[in-house]
Order: C-alpha cells, then sequence, then structure tokens
C-alpha cells in the first residue's frame, strides 16, 4: 500500500490543473515541436528533434509523478480548533537548543512550497518530533550526530 500525501486543497487544485495542461495542451505542443523537427530531415544529427523528444520525456515524467500524488492524495484542512499544535500544512518556527536564530519550516509535502519557507516532511525525524507540540514546547529527535532539542517558538496557521 503507498503512503498518502498530505496535501492542502488549494495545492491539489494546483497540481490537478497542472496534471490536466500538461495531458492536454502540453502534450499538443510537444507533438508538434516533433512533427517540426522531424521535417528537417535527419534524425541521427537533428538538435531540434533529440531536444524536443528530451523534453517530451520529462513533460512524460511529470505527468506520471503528479497523477501519483493526485491518486495518493489525502487533503488535510488546517484544525484550528484552540488546539494549537505543529500540524501538516502550518508554518512553525523552531530555535534549536544553544542557538539563538529562529527557522521556519512548512510542515507538509514539498508541493506545498511556499517562497521564503523551506518546506520539512512531516514524516522526516524532526518533522515526526514536531506534530503535536505547541509554542514553548522541546522536542528531541535523532539526527545523525545524536540527540537534538528544538523549541517550538511560534506556530501559523
Amino acid at each position: 500500500m503507498t503512503d498518502s500525501t498530505k496535501l492542502s486543497q488549494e495545492a491539489f487544485d494546483r497540481l490537478k490543473n497542472e496534471h490536466d495542461d500538461l495531458t492536454t495542451r502540453g502534450r499538443i505542443e510537444i507533438a508538434k515541436k516533433i512533427e517540426a523537427a522531424r521535417e528537417l530531415g535527419d534524425l541521427s544529427e537533428n538538435g531540434d528533434y533529440h531536444a524536443a523528444k528530451e523534453e517530451q520525456g520529462k513533460m512524460e515524467g511529470r505527468i506520471v509523478h503528479l497523477a501519483k500524488l493526485i491518486g495518493n492524495a489525502e487533503i488535510v484542512t488546517l484544525d484550528d480548533s484552540g488546539s494549537r499544535t505543529v500540524q501538516a500544512g502550518c508554518v512553525v518556527s523552531i530555535r534549536y537548543e544553544g542557538d539563538d536564530e529562529v527557522e521556519k519550516y512548512l510542515i507538509g509535502s514539498i508541493e506545498e512550497r511556499r517562497e521564503g519557507v523551506t518546506v520539512m516532511s512531516p514524516g522526516s525525524p524532526l518533522g515526526q518530533a514536531l506534530v503535536g507540540a505547541g509554542p514553548g514546547d522541546i522536542v528531541g529527535f535523532e539526527a545523525p550526530g545524536g540527540l537534538l532539542n528544538v523549541e517550538v517558538v511560534e506556530i501559523e496557521y
């Protein structure tokens, strides 16, 4: 059984629209590029043809990736019922023990990425430790260099 990908409704809709666009307009455009390149002659030394085929391969890979994400998506909504804990879809500010610098992370799928905020998977060791924690909580997680502790400074929903 495949693990689900937790996505906001906004991210799901954006990915679905991208998938629909690539499987319709995208495929038509790449087919036209390949056809135009074929008309230039010898395919073995035709740079336009090889570039178009490479672009087609990348696009088809993205289509497959998007189809899997959409098919395994679990739409999450932030539980703003007053619990004020870290959960998928929120932005959490943390401070490592012994450090003064505060770092911000969006807890969720890389497909949720936003400018200015690093994405952290809720399934990562730090992500797992943070989920369910509240402001002021100190949580520990096992890193390659040993146990690290972080303080939850702020949670944005």
